[in-house]
């Protein structure tokens, strides 16, 4: 297994590199010109050659006078010391640019994976097990429409329910304006506010995985060595838990890992709905503003952690199914 994780490691480190190239050279040919952005709020107060001399020194310091292939050692040198550039709308770096978002969106995703992998796996287990009940097919129509409706019209439906007619939950925002409580008071404010993202992210992620869970355990309950556990006398719950659930996590290691691992990538959406500064607005409002070098620190990032990801997938399938062998 060690020489197969140093070979993916290798091979991660290569799809790297010619992402950066790829992602320089997409944003390098966006129309645009971020010297000029930068002084145009100049343009009424300075004279003529002022403006322009105003210019030239911006272009210089932002290194757009030097050739393509220059500015992209540049910017991969930085990227090797940590240094992901300066934000040319927020006049600071990038890292500090990101580093609140980075740990909202990770707050945020991390309560609705854990919540929604609580609820899906022992639905879709129990369906699978009352097969063709009425329980079971409710659950199925319930998740159809669950998986069919996009995650903005449940934000929808929610705050109009939640927040304009019973009044529970804030509509937007991270915390009360103006706020001045410590301690639980203001533990109690974040949770009053962040509990309709948390209901909107997980009620909508519910459908796909209850019915993958489902149809994984279904497959798993027709083995033979499922047919043979129960021969032997073991107890249901035995043979439902220990040997169908270990047959069906195979398949469904691959989903499980990218969606724990989704909680770096931000939800555009529902951070955009109820205004939370995480990831995903920053990398709008960036797009919006032509603030490339932040845009490209968080494309980057989901590169980064999905090619971790796929390689704890690989390496999971040897940890749940023996048989699979990855040291090749």
């Amino acid at each position: 297994m060690l020489r197969y994780t140093i070979k993916r490691i290798i091979y991660m480190i290569i799809v790297f590199a010619i992402m950066t190239v790829v992602l320089f050279t997409l944003y390098s040919m966006i129309p645009g010109d971020p010297a000029r952005a930068e002084v145009e709020a100049l343009r009424d107060k300075l004279k003529p050659d002022e403006y322009e001399r105003a210019y030239q020194l911006a272009r210089e310091r932002l290194g757009l006078n030097d050739p393509p292939y220059i500015r992209y050692f540049k910017w991969v040198k930085g990227i090797l010391k940590g240094d992901f550039g300066m934000s040319l709308v927020h006049k600071v770096p990038v890292k500090e640019v990101l580093k609140t978002p980075l740990k909202v969106t990770i707050f945020i995703n991390i309560f609705s994976v854990i919540l929604g992998l609580g609820i899906t796996i022992p639905l879709g287990i129990y369906s699978a097990v009352k097969k063709n009940s009425r329980f079971d097919k409710t659950v199925q129509v319930l998740t159809i429409v669950g998986h069919s409706i996009p995650t903005f019209i449940f934000a929808l439906l929610f705050i109009y329910l939640f927040a304009v007619k019973l009044g529970w939950f804030p509509v937007s925002g991270m915390k009360t304006p103006n706020f001045k409580g410590t301690g639980w008071a203001l533990v109690k404010d974040y949770a009053k506010h962040l509990a309709l993202p948390l209901m909107v992210m997980t009620v909508g992620s519910l459908g796909g995985m209850t019915r993958y869970v489902r149809a994984a355990m279904i497959d798993a309950l027709t083995l033979d060595c499922i047919k043979t556990a129960r021969a032997k006398g073991l107890k249901e719950k035995v043979v439902i838990l220990s040997h169908a659930w270990r047959n069906a996590l195979l398949p469904i290691i691959t989903l499980i890992i990218s969606w724990f691992m989704s909680i770096f990538y931000g939800s555009l959406i529902t951070e955009r709905i109820f205004n939370l500064t995480g990831l995903g607005k920053v990398l709008i409002d960036s797009l919006f503003n032509q603030d490339y070098y932040v845009v490209m620190a968080i494309q980057l990032f989901y590169i980064v952690i999905a090619l971790v990801s796929n390689l704890l997938t690989d390496l999971s399938y040897g940890i749940v199914d023996p048989r699979v062998r990855v040291n090749k």
